[in-house]
């Protein structure tokens, strides 16, 4: 047979493994995801056309948040921006939304990008001396409760003056780093008969540990970053439709913020004394004597180019904190002075190790802007408009309730820095129109502030912190699914939501 018959008889519809292309792509879909999955979404995909055309863009609108949600709780079957992405698409395609209004959001949004982009990078260039001070951290506080109610109340004043996300991306990264320390040196050491049950119960318990140090590290970043304009992004604006500086905004948030923070923390140290909710995991003692061994030879091993890296490390990390708490500069903007001054002092002058700064940050930012075509879908089709309405429609403490309970409700499903703005557009609206005097429009952004920072952290979704955790390597690494993480902060909404109701009342 020749070439040329050899090729016509080849099927060019079938790879060489024998399946057709319409397999292979199918495939490719999603890739490992699992089979149950990829048709999951395809049918909600295929469906949401028909919804538009026979229950309108309402229906359909809240049909696809509701999607959107689901696709983020499946995020350790395929990272939400796959599934996400096609759905935003489709919004776009059906014309729930368009191009300019997701343009419009993203340029709104665009502190948030660049803070998750460089800030994210930044802190890639310091982990050397954050993992040297949180190791010691760690190994100099033993006691369970003792140290998680340090990490919380630690995590809540730097968010309270510095920035959440920032803060939780510094822890993020050092127990990104104790795992890789830890799964290093015990991948090392060839296990005996018998040992194998062993390993594996110890590095449950560690993942254990670790879920619940992020989560109170978590919790922490939203009890501190509600009292001050720097601690959250919504919080800028609420602050400049408000009209506060740095002071007045403390002033007038801190008869509701202050009980919120104490408790919070008595929260923490219930939960890891009575070991409830996850929480309550000791640091294994195998696990321990690993993080010792690696600190104490790193440590013997130091050459002094590596103590003057830590020291410029240090010395970036003052300049970071300062620029952040006077705020100088758009947070993001901060990171790439921070990424500029520790990779020049510290040596890295290669790109592509200038790049893999961006590996952890570059696939949160681009699913941020998926989460934006969303709220602009929300935007468009006026989906939270009803509820807002009916809500300043109240009077009295039932308004200012219902305020600060809808849109913690809102900010769960959707996002925080969105219904805050949607929120306070509507209320300086009122007190513009002279619905409301200028005491109840401070009272309703009081509201504002903490529904938006406080039940929001009920969905990994409703705090831009909470979700960057979600969606970080460290997540997969240690098993924190959407549903351990909505159980696991489950008691916190409810202390803190509760304790934010009752203080609320103080404000009429």
């Amino acid at each position: 047979m020749t070439d040329h018959a050899a090729i016509s008889t080849y099927d060019v519809s079938r790879g060489r493994d024998g399946r057709s292309l319409f397999a292979a792509v199918y495939a490719n879909f999603m890739g490992d995801a699992p089979s149950w999955y990829k048709q999951t979404v395809v049918a909600l995909l295929a469906i949401n056309p028909f919804l538009l055309a026979s229950l309108g863009p309402v229906v359909t609108g809240w049909a696809i948040v509701a999607q959107f949600i689901f696709m983020l709780a499946m995020s350790l079957k395929c990272y939400p921006l796959l599934p996400g992405g096609l759905l935003a698409i489709e919004a776009v395609m059906i014309g729930l939304t368009d191009v300019g209004a997701v343009y419009n959001e993203t340029v709104h949004g665009l502190p948030v990008i660049l803070l998750i982009t460089f800030m994210v990078a930044g802190v890639y260039f310091l982990r050397d001396m954050l993992f040297f001070m949180m190791a010691r951290l760690l190994l100099a506080v033993r006691h369970r409760v003792v140290l998680s109610v340090l990490i919380c109340f630690t995590i809540a004043i730097l968010s309270a003056f510095l920035d959440a996300l920032t803060i939780l991306a510094v822890l993020v990264t050092v127990s990104a780093s104790f795992y890789e320390v830890y799964h290093r040196v015990s991948s090392a050491h060839k296990l005996e008969p018998g040992q194998a049950e062993h390993h594996k119960v110890e590095l449950e318990q560690f993942r254990a540990y670790l879920r619940g140090m992020l989560m109170h590290a978590s919790v922490g970043t939203a009890i501190g970053g509600v009292a001050t304009l720097v601690g959250e992004p919504e919080n800028i604006i609420i602050g400049a439709a408000a009209g506060w500086d740095f002071g007045q905004f403390f002033i007038e948030v801190a008869p509701v913020s202050v009980p919120v923070f104490f408790a919070g923390l008595i929260t923490c140290a219930v939960l890891e004394h009575f070991r409830a909710f996850g929480y309550g995991a000791e640091l294994p003692r195998g696990v321990y004597e690993i993080l010792r061994q690696h600190d104490a030879e790193t440590s013997a091993r130091m050459t002094i180019r590596d103590k003057a890296n830590l020291v410029v490390q240090g010395a970036v990390c003052a300049v970071l904190i300062v620029a952040l708490a006077l705020h100088i500069a758009e947070v993001g903007l901060v990171g790439l002075a921070v990424i500029v001054l520790a990779a020049t002092l510290t040596g890295i002058n290669e790109e592509h190790k200038l790049g893999k700064a961006f590996e952890a940050g570059l696939p949160f930012a681009s699913l941020l802007i998926v989460f934006f075509a969303i709220a602009a879908m929300i935007h468009d089709q006026h989906l939270f408009e009803p509820v807002i309405t009916f809500v300043l429609g109240l009077e009295g403490y039932v308004r200012l309730l219902m305020v600060y309970l809808s849109n913690g409700a809102l900010s769960a499903i959707s996002d925080n820095v969105f219904v805050a703005a949607v929120y306070i557009g509507a209320v300086k609206d009122a007190f513009a129109n002279g619905l409301i005097d200028r005491e109840q429009f401070e009272d309703l952004s009081v509201a504002v502030v903490m529904g938006t920072g406080i039940p929001a952290m009920a969905t990994p979704n409703g705090q831009a912190a909470f979700l960057f955790l979600f969606t970080s390597s460290i997540a997969g690494l240690i098993r924190l699914s959407y549903g351990r993480m909505v159980w696991m902060a489950l008691p916190y909404v409810i202390v803190t939501s509760i304790v934010a109701a009752l203080a609320v009342n103080l404000l009429v």
